[in-house]
């Protein structure tokens, strides 16, 4: 883990989405992050210690979803799907597609493998799954403010986690799309999917793949400044429920931050620091994965950022003195 140093910070954005204002003050404690998303070999050794089944896995409740047709009532998850050329970007149901067998293990749905694919973070985890892996390790999920202070990496009001630009000397800082989505990849960065963790540059933390990749669970619920965000290339609805249910409060929605691999100029710029959506917390697919963090403090030599601290699971961690955030003005 990674140590992330207290102080005040400026949160949000005027400059891009709405849900991303205001700009805003807040001050937040010091705290150990994960240096990089939880991979599917740390996840898989998660669930061989505790027997753990992802909401994925699991058949739901019918009275949980009584508008549901009865094909929709099995596990499964959400599965992205390239189109053959451009399309209506106002139907997210154009690539995205609920797969019957899709969970962490089959994350194209039954047949796919995760060979290869160990070192990469592990999707198709769901709210209630990111936090049961938290509690096993001895952690907690992060709040929206510290995941945004350490994304930041000590930089203030910049754009992105390393600067204002994009692609600095054309080096690939993060893993996204390059490309008109949702047909057109140009694969600059080398992956069309996923990527390996810390194959990108670290910020001035020392954290990895804060950007891009997959889109990460908070523990904050959602709330938008303005209007609602309405762009389901980043917040696809599960379809057993429908879009007005799951924006309402039947549904609850916590914030994930970070961006996507599927995160795209021309209709999701939000590989950012202040980039923010809600997403219901029963949903799954193959574009949101999790790190946890350690809220206590350090001893006084080991308080400089960018420390790191090895990770365990034997213990929970001391309480926080303050708590992860003090004041919001």
């Amino acid at each position: 883990m990674v140590w992330v140093p207290d102080g005040q910070f400026l949160m949000g954005s005027n400059d891009f989405y709405p849900e991303e204002r205001p700009v805003h003050p807040v001050t937040v404690d010091g705290f150990w992050m994960d240096e990089h998303p939880v991979t599917v070999a740390e996840f898989r050794r998660f669930v061989k210690s505790t027997g753990y089944v992802t909401v994925a896995e699991r058949a739901p409740d019918p009275a949980d979803y009584p508008d549901a047709v009865p094909e929709l009532l099995v596990p499964g998850s959400l599965v992205f799907r390239r189109t053959s050329g451009p399309v209506d970007l106002h139907d997210f149901r154009n690539w995205w597609a609920w797969t019957p067998g899709a969970e962490w293990r089959h994350p194209e749905g039954p047949g796919s493998t995760l060979d290869g694919r160990e070192l990469h973070p592990v999707t198709h985890v769901a709210y209630e799954d990111a936090g049961a892996y938290a509690r096993w390790a001895g952690k907690e999920l992060p709040t929206e403010a510290q995941w945004e202070r350490a994304a930041r990496g000590g930089l203030e009001g910049k754009v992105f986690c390393w600067g204002d630009e994009f692609a600095p000397r054309d080096r690939m800082m993060a893993n996204t799309w390059q490309g008109e989505f949702p047909w057109q990849n140009l694969m600059l960065d080398g992956y069309a999917g996923t990527s390996p963790v810390k194959r990108f540059p670290p910020n001035g933390y020392g954290l990895y793949d804060m950007a891009g990749n997959v889109w990460e669970w908070t523990s904050d619920f959602f709330r938008a400044h303005h209007d609602e965000a309405q762009h389901p290339c980043c917040a696809p609805v599960n379809p057993r429920v429908s879009s007005e249910q799951s924006l309402g409060e039947r549904i609850p929605r916590r914030v994930t931050k970070g961006g996507s691999h599927l995160c795209a100029p021309n209709y999701c710029l939000r590989y950012r620091p202040a980039a923010r959506q809600g997403e219901a917390v029963d949903t799954s697919t193959g574009h949101i994965g999790f790190r946890c963090v350690v809220n206590r403090r350090p001893q006084a030599e080991r308080a400089e950022p960018g420390r790191k601290e090895p990770s365990s699971h034997d213990g929970a961690p001391d309480r926080p003195r303050h708590g992860p955030e003090r004041t919001e003005a």
